[in-house]
């Protein structure tokens, strides 16, 4: 089975749309594109990948399509529209023809209102993100998971994936109340997780056992045939880079069963994005 980084980024910085990615991100702080990743896919088996927003402008969503449809290695494309808009919906309905765009992303993590998943508004937009087989990736904090919790609930009919176990506090070690939400949300079972982002919330110089109650927690709640692994590239640049994040991802499924691990790190991204949309090779 083909195996997928289901959470990677490519970006240009004289666009000029990523407002959080500064000088003092010294690591990641120049363009990465597709040539850049070529390796790191190389050296981990992995033959396709998923290629996700990092912005919120729907410019961005436009050059990670181009980028897509000239890298064959990019299966699917998760975007970011303008859910505020007023014609939030026709914009679904336009980009859904865009038959590379799996998912979209709106940045909760980033909105000023904790609130903003409940919104009435967003309801309309979830049906068409249904009526399309559009993924909605929930890029969440903690404190959002009792939010999310109440709009899985109202969208059987939709796909969730949520990005990065939702930023747990592995560094700061408070993860009681992250680990009973997350047990509610894994009761509902159009929700998956995403095996990624954790080691930019380890400490530093985290060790693997620093990740290990996490994914374990993760692991005895949505089990092995709901988990997506990702690497966060080239994020995960700031906390030991490609390599040592797959490393410990290596360590930390050593004992699921060969059929397990190929489900986390690429059946269930196959499944989940590449079903009815995204870029369909033999492989998947």
């Amino acid at each position: 089975m083909m195996r997928i980084d289901a959470h990677h980024h490519v970006w240009t910085l004289a666009r000029a749309d990523y407002g959080w990615l500064t000088p003092e991100l010294a690591p990641i702080y120049r363009d990465f594109g597709l040539a850049d990743l070529a390796p790191h896919l190389a050296a981990a088996g992995i033959e396709g990948t998923i290629l996700v927003q990092a912005a919120p402008t729907e410019a961005e969503t436009d050059f990670m399509l181009d980028v897509a449809k000239g890298g064959e290695v990019v299966r699917g494309v998760v975007g970011w529209i303008d859910f505020d808009a007023d014609d939030a919906v026709a914009r679904i309905d336009a980009i859904a023809a865009r038959e590379l765009l799996v998912g979209l992303r709106p940045m909760v993590q980033d909105i000023a209102d904790d609130d903003w998943l409940l919104r009435p508004a967003l309801a309309a937009q979830c049906e068409a993100m249904a009526r399309h087989d559009i993924v909605f990736d929930a890029l969440a904090l903690p404190r959002h998971l009792p939010r999310l919790v109440q709009v899985v609930d109202r969208h059987p009919d939709l796909q969730f994936v949520l990005d990065h176990f939702a930023k747990p506090n592995l560094a700061g070690g408070d993860i009681a109340s992250w680990k009973d939400d997350i047990a509610q949300l894994a009761t509902r079972a159009n929700v998956v997780c995403k095996l990624s982002g954790l080691v930019t919330e380890a400490p530093p110089n985290w060790k693997v056992d620093d990740l290990r109650a996490a994914v374990d927690h993760v692991l005895g709640c949505f089990g092995p045939q709901r988990m997506l692994w990702g690497s966060d590239w080239p994020v995960v640049n700031l906390a030991g880079g490609y390599a040592s994040w797959f490393a410990a991802s290596e360590s930390l499924l050593a004992d699921l069963s060969q059929d397990e691990k190929a489900a986390i790190y690429g059946g269930n991204a196959a499944r989940i994005y590449l079903s009815s949309r995204g870029r369909h090779t033999s492989g998947t």
